[in-house]
């Protein structure tokens, strides 16, 4: 019985027109070549695996094997093009429920892998290229922060499939010695402590919000419109691609200070 096709799967499969998947990786990471409004651009998604070689990552999960992929993909992309005048895009087409737990992942050192992925990210924007993430499904936990998060600019679908957040309600409740329903509850008044994406655009973390009507079956029209918001979010960058943006919501004031006084500071 064929695996379900996930969000990250379907949206990559999507944008790309159906391009070939490049060679040579792992069967969690799909990596393919296509183009962002004429613009050469690579995207690269997380996707379910139900044969992985660490069950703890076979439901799109970003594990060993994902991390260090994604770091390999990354990395050899800037390598590439270090000396091309025209960087390629690159997009993380980002649907994963979390980095992978257990015991083989923490011993074989997961920290490293996940940290090599975002540094690869990191390294790619301060290289020139644009870094866009777009949140199609969940974004959670370190698997957001090492596929994704190190983005010049961030979109996401205004849709109930989509999550973000540092770890999973239960997970939340029990570190906060609360019920689930009480962790809702404290979440009405407090955004950061929130799930759904409306209450995560207000942290000033998202360049746009986007109404697909069918996020799970996209048309044609859906597909522009995504396009579109790609297509913004890199002219956006171009113009300030710095993350300085990310601090301007008014949930962010204080973040703003913070760095404020400690550049005084030092």
């Amino acid at each position: 019985m064929k695996q379900q096709t996930g969000r990250g799967e379907l949206w990559l499969q999507k944008l790309t027109a159906g391009a070939p998947r490049l060679p040579g990786l792992c069967p969690s990471v799909q990596v393919a070549d296509g183009e962002v409004q004429g613009e050469a651009a690579r995207f690269i998604a997380v996707v379910a695996d139900e044969n992985n070689h660490y069950p703890r990552a076979a439901g799109g999960e970003v594990g060993l094997l994902e991390g260090w992929t994604l770091a390999k993909v990354v990395s050899e992309t800037v390598a590439e093009d270090a000396n091309k005048a025209e960087k390629r895009i690159i997009v993380a087409v980002i649907d994963v429920p979390s980095q992978a737990y257990g015991r083989r992942e923490e011993a074989f050192g997961i920290h490293q892998a996940l940290a090599a992925a975002a540094g690869a990210y990191a390294s790619a924007r301060l290289a020139g290229h644009i870094v866009i993430g777009l949140i199609v499904g969940k974004a959670m936990s370190g698997a957001f922060l090492a596929h994704g998060y190190q983005a010049n600019r961030l979109i996401a679908f205004n849709d109930d499939g989509v999550m973000i957040h540092a770890m999973g309600k239960a997970a939340a409740a029990r570190i906060t010695l609360r019920s689930v329903e009480a962790l809702e509850k404290l979440a009405e008044t407090i955004p950061p402590m929130a799930y759904d994406i409306k209450n995560y655009q207000t942290l000033g973390l998202l360049e746009s919000l986007l109404d697909i009507s069918k996020p799970d079956e996209p048309d044609a029209g859906d597909v522009a419109q995504v396009r579109q918001a790609l297509s913004a979010a890199v002219a956006s960058a171009r113009r300030d691609p710095g993350l300085q943006c990310r601090l301007q919501a008014e949930n962010r004031s204080s973040s703003k200070r913070v760095r404020e006084r400690m550049r005084a500071v030092w």
